[in-house]
């Protein structure tokens, strides 16, 4: 019985891979909006598609993301400038755009831009820190697909939204898994309303890769701002050493899964923008597999245990 299930188990792989080779015609006439294309995974999926024959439309918050995309692309490569929490960037972005695709709609929109600081416990942090991070990450995601939802309709086309895999489990505070949980369920209740329009509406969830949303340096500087704004009391309950301990719990639980072939993400993007048979969900990462996508289906009592033994404990829950 054991090798029937794991014989049928191996054919549904083979199925499912063979399935997904197909990829969509005519490559050099359809338009992918990329957007966070400064540096990281946007800057080189749009190299990438551009390579590929994609008409790629790569926005940037600065010039500079501007100029070096400009001067490692091809002709077909335009770029704009964007600030996703700024509605009139969006939409003179979204006018740009309507110029360059014309009849033929916009094939595909990748919602990549994103923040990931300031990041700590929950109690660190003011509402203004949530309202910050929450615009870029999560109504910065919502304002840009809402833009450009009518030309991608016309194309029946594809929604491609960088989540991560912790917007399937919490474990850490602040804002950030609160974003990501939020991309998620916009994801979801899109895919359901465009289903009908035959819009294909796909969601990237990434572990732990090393980029600028991941730089070391940037995550100690974040925890240390916020440490310097705790009023005495908080400093007294949590330690006036936490600082350093919880550094040493940055370097252990973070940069342990740092991986840095990007190209698993981005191949992951490629394929949702380009199979004739995207998945729903792609989860590329080894730590995101193997160990935050199981943790999450697990008991919440078991998540929060094996979560809680390796953070940087407060003074007061030590005594």
């Amino acid at each position: 019985m054991f090798l029937i299930i794991l014989g049928l188990v191996a054919l549904w792989f083979l199925f499912r891979w063979y399935r997904e080779l197909a990829r969509v015609p005519n490559i050099r006439e359809k338009y992918v909006y990329i957007t966070g294309c400064d540096s990281g995974f946007g800057k080189l999926l749009a190299k990438h598609l551009d390579k590929l024959g994609f008409r790629v439309i790569a926005a940037c918050y600065t010039e500079r993301g501007e100029e070096e995309l400009k001067k490692v692309s091809s002709e077909r490569l335009n770029t704009v400038h964007l600030d996703v929490v700024s509605t009139d960037s969006v939409n003179k972005a979204t006018a740009f755009i309507k110029s360059l695709v014309g009849e033929k709609g916009l094939w595909a929109v990748v919602n990549n831009a994103g923040v990931s600081v300031p990041s700590g416990p929950c109690e660190w942090m003011t509402i203004e820190d949530y309202k910050s991070m929450l615009d870029v990450n999560l109504n910065g995601v919502i304002g840009v697909t809402l833009s450009v939802l009518p030309l991608i309709k016309k194309a029946r086309g594809r929604v491609v939204n960088v989540a991560s895999v912790f917007g399937r489990i919490s474990a850490f505070g602040g804002p950030y898994c609160v974003s990501k949980f939020g991309v998620e369920a916009f994801n979801d209740s899109l895919r359901m309303n465009m289903a009908a329009f035959g819009v294909k509406v796909l969601c990237i969830e990434p572990g732990f890769f090393k980029t600028s949303v991941t730089d070391i340096h940037l995550l100690r500087s974040n925890l240390k701002n916020l440490w310097d704004k705790q009023p005495d009391d908080i400093k007294e309950q949590y330690g006036h050493d936490y600082p350093e301990r919880a550094n040493v719990t940055l370097e252990k639980n973070v940069v342990k899964w740092l991986d840095a072939d990007l190209m698993k993400v981005v191949n992951c993007m490629e394929h949702a923008i380009s199979a004739v048979h995207p998945r729903t969900r792609y989860s590329p990462g080894w730590d995101a597999k193997f160990v935050w996508l199981p943790l999450s289906y697990l008991p919440s009592w078991f998540s929060d245990k094996m979560l809680l033994k390796d953070l940087a404990k407060p003074k007061a829950s030590i005594h």
